[in-house]
Protein backbone atom coordinates (compact mmCIF):
# COMPACT_ATOMS: atom_id res chain seq x y z
CA UNK A 1 0.00 0.00 0.00
CA UNK A 2 3.03 2.28 0.29
CA UNK A 3 2.87 2.80 -3.52
CA UNK A 4 -0.86 3.48 -3.87
CA UNK A 5 -0.89 7.34 -3.20
CA UNK A 6 2.31 7.78 -5.85
CA UNK A 7 -0.02 5.69 -8.60
CA UNK A 8 -2.88 7.61 -7.82
CA UNK A 9 -0.42 10.83 -7.96
CA UNK A 10 1.00 9.93 -11.29
CA UNK A 11 -2.56 9.24 -13.00
CA UNK A 12 -4.07 12.03 -12.01
CA UNK A 13 -1.51 14.31 -13.43
CA UNK A 14 -1.38 12.63 -16.43
CA UNK A 15 -5.25 12.88 -16.54
CA UNK A 16 -4.90 16.13 -15.54
CA UNK A 17 -2.34 16.90 -18.94
CA UNK A 18 -3.69 14.85 -21.44
CA UNK A 19 -6.49 18.08 -22.40
CA UNK A 20 -3.48 20.24 -22.89
CA UNK A 21 -1.82 18.16 -25.43
CA UNK A 22 -4.79 17.07 -27.07
CA UNK A 23 -5.14 21.05 -27.79
CA UNK A 24 -3.73 22.61 -30.49
CA UNK A 25 -4.12 26.23 -32.07
CA UNK A 26 -4.88 26.02 -35.72
CA UNK A 27 -3.71 28.84 -37.87
CA UNK A 28 -6.97 28.74 -40.38
CA UNK A 29 -8.80 30.18 -37.32
CA UNK A 30 -6.87 33.07 -36.03
CA UNK A 31 -5.78 36.36 -37.75
CA UNK A 32 -1.86 36.48 -38.98
CA UNK A 33 -1.52 39.08 -36.39
CA UNK A 34 -2.81 36.88 -34.05
CA UNK A 35 -0.81 33.98 -35.05
CA UNK A 36 2.68 35.95 -35.73
CA UNK A 37 2.24 37.15 -31.44
CA UNK A 38 1.01 34.03 -30.35
CA UNK A 39 4.95 32.86 -31.74
CA UNK A 40 6.46 36.14 -30.55
CA UNK A 41 5.27 36.11 -26.94
CA UNK A 42 5.39 32.49 -26.40
CA UNK A 43 9.05 32.05 -28.07
CA UNK A 44 8.07 28.64 -28.90
CA UNK A 45 4.75 27.06 -29.97
CA UNK A 46 3.13 24.31 -31.91
CA UNK A 47 0.54 25.42 -34.47
CA UNK A 48 -1.58 23.11 -36.28
CA UNK A 49 -2.37 24.15 -39.85
CA UNK A 50 -4.65 21.54 -40.61
CA UNK A 51 -6.39 18.12 -39.22
CA UNK A 52 -3.53 16.28 -38.66
CA UNK A 53 -0.47 18.69 -39.93
CA UNK A 54 1.08 20.64 -36.80
CA UNK A 55 4.60 21.75 -36.52
CA UNK A 56 6.39 23.62 -33.83
CA UNK A 57 7.37 27.17 -34.78
CA UNK A 58 9.55 29.51 -32.78
CA UNK A 59 10.19 33.86 -32.92
CA UNK A 60 14.16 33.23 -33.33
CA UNK A 61 17.31 30.87 -33.91
CA UNK A 62 17.51 31.38 -29.86
CA UNK A 63 14.55 28.04 -29.31
CA UNK A 64 15.98 25.97 -32.27
CA UNK A 65 18.65 23.16 -30.93
CA UNK A 66 21.79 23.54 -31.37
CA UNK A 67 23.07 22.71 -34.88
CA UNK A 68 19.34 23.79 -35.91
CA UNK A 69 19.22 26.92 -37.79
CA UNK A 70 15.80 29.41 -38.23
CA UNK A 71 14.37 29.54 -41.18
CA UNK A 72 11.24 31.82 -42.19
CA UNK A 73 7.46 30.30 -41.79
CA UNK A 74 4.53 31.33 -43.51
CA UNK A 75 0.71 29.67 -42.53
CA UNK A 76 -2.33 30.26 -43.57
CA UNK A 77 -4.34 32.80 -41.30
CA UNK A 78 -7.89 33.19 -41.93
CA UNK A 79 -7.04 36.67 -43.15
CA UNK A 80 -3.65 35.77 -45.16
CA UNK A 81 -2.71 32.84 -46.97
CA UNK A 82 0.85 33.34 -46.47
CA UNK A 83 1.32 35.06 -43.13
CA UNK A 84 4.58 35.02 -41.36
CA UNK A 85 4.30 33.94 -38.00
CA UNK A 86 7.78 33.85 -37.20
CA UNK A 87 10.30 30.62 -37.39
CA UNK A 88 10.73 27.25 -37.88
CA UNK A 89 14.14 25.05 -37.06
CA UNK A 90 16.05 23.47 -39.78
CA UNK A 91 18.54 20.99 -39.29
CA UNK A 92 19.76 22.42 -43.22
CA UNK A 93 22.81 24.83 -43.00
CA UNK A 94 21.53 27.86 -44.53
CA UNK A 95 23.08 28.73 -47.41
CA UNK A 96 25.83 32.10 -47.31
CA UNK A 97 24.54 35.25 -48.43
CA UNK A 98 26.35 36.54 -51.62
Amino acid sequence: MKGLPTIVTLTLLAASATPAFAQRVSTPSLTCRAAAGLVARTGAVVLGTGPDIYDRYVANESFCPIGYYARPAFLPTRDNAQCFVGYYCSGITPSPSR
